[in-house]
């Protein structure tokens, strides 16, 4: 049956503005660069007591270097067609937006103060905005038949250039099998299967990093210890936020809203993990976990930042972590649920046979 390209996609589909399926790993990896960057950036400057580079009045700021690199990142993405190149400009482009948006404190202060105290928190209110807007972008469902069809043909043109490895060829016949129904994909089918193979690849680091990190996270939460030190963990750091800005409020010379801010997102959180804990089924129980962290990062993190710099980035990380624990567990129970189903249909699709177990 033809896919009808009706609904909130089709006005961009008509506009020629079909959605990358990996836009979300490289929106989260350019800003995970980003943010490494900016740690690396202020740990080494640190380290080496903030010199100056430069001389004779002149003093050249890193933003110039960040400027240069996002420069780099736009020429190459403007230059190469296929989707070979955007791993690269991923990695050269959040060197060079996090160079730039380190140096923030610079540009809203009158005297031009790299040590400006809120600096963390406007840096990480910055990349906060970026990942919600990439959020808006790519959105949460996952693509439409015609846009991975479109992905597939965008594959096809690094492939009639320069062939296709194994795995390539591969990803390439899975997008294909999705866009089932779509004008053009039998033709899509026959440009693919002509391209010769060819064993040559560069090397994707985005893509090796994105599977080692989910895969070591599956392998983590295997062990059923775990997931429930996660959610420990979760509602432990919630009761500290709380707990911190009581002690703020009480002590006074704060600003209000980063008491409020600590006292409403750790409260939030708290909240989530105990929706989480009289949840119905252990699915549920994780989605309220992940809102939880969320929460964290999204209000508890900000306030943290601006209080203290590095101790804001060591409770990121550790969200960031939380967070990916939590991920990793949602995504075995839903497969687990996914099989169990299937194994259920083909035990009565055999007429009640036993299952053998």
């Amino acid at each position: 049956m033809p896919w009808s390209a009706r609904g909130p996609r089709g006005l961009l589909l008509r506009w020629g503005l079909p959605r990358d399926p990996h836009a979300s790993r490289h929106v989260t990896s350019f800003l995970v660069v980003t943010v490494l960057t900016v740690l690396v950036t202020r740990g080494a400057l640190a380290a080496t007591g903030f010199p100056q580079v430069g001389g004779e009045g002149l003093h050249i700021s890193h933003v110039l270097w960040g400027g240069l690199l996002l420069a780099v990142a736009v020429m190459l993405a403007l230059s190469f067609i296929g989707p070979v190149v955007r791993p690269i400009v991923v990695l050269v482009g959040g060197v060079g937006f996090g160079l730039f948006v380190d140096e923030i404190g610079k540009f809203v202060t009158d005297d031009y103060n790299y040590f400006y105290g809120p600096t963390a928190m406007l840096v990480y209110i910055s990349v906060v905005a970026l990942a919600l807007i990439g959020e808006a972008l790519s959105g949460r469902r996952s693509a439409v038949p015609p846009e991975r069809l479109a992905a597939a043909v965008d594959q096809a043109v690094a492939g009639v250039a320069g062939g296709f490895s194994p795995r390539v060829r591969a990803h390439a016949n899975d997008l294909l099998d999705g866009a089932d129904g779509v004008p053009g994909r039998d033709e899509a089918a026959a440009l693919v299967a002509t391209v010769r193979p060819d064993r040559s690849e560069l090397p994707d680091p985005i893509a090796w990093a994105s599977h080692t990190v989910v895969a070591l996270s599956r392998r983590l939460v295997r062990a059923a210890w775990v997931p429930r030190v996660a959610v420990v963990t979760i509602a432990g750091t919630a009761l500290v936020g709380v707990a911190r800005g009581l002690w703020l409020a009480r002590d006074g010379g704060t600003s209000g809203w980063i008491v409020g801010a600590l006292l409403v997102g750790g409260a939030a959180t708290t909240a989530a993990c105990i929706a989480g804990l009289l949840a119905d089924d252990r699915e549920h129980a994780f989605i309220w976990f992940r809102r939880g962290v969320l929460v964290s990062l999204l209000v508890t993190q900000v306030a943290l930042l601006r209080i203290e710099e590095w101790a804001g980035y060591a409770g990121l990380a550790l969200d960031v972590v939380l967070l990916g624990l939590v991920a990793a567990e949602l995504d075995v129970l839903r497969e687990r649920a996914h099989s169990g189903d299937t194994e259920e249909a083909e035990a009565g699709l055999g007429g009640g046979r036993p299952s053998g177990r």
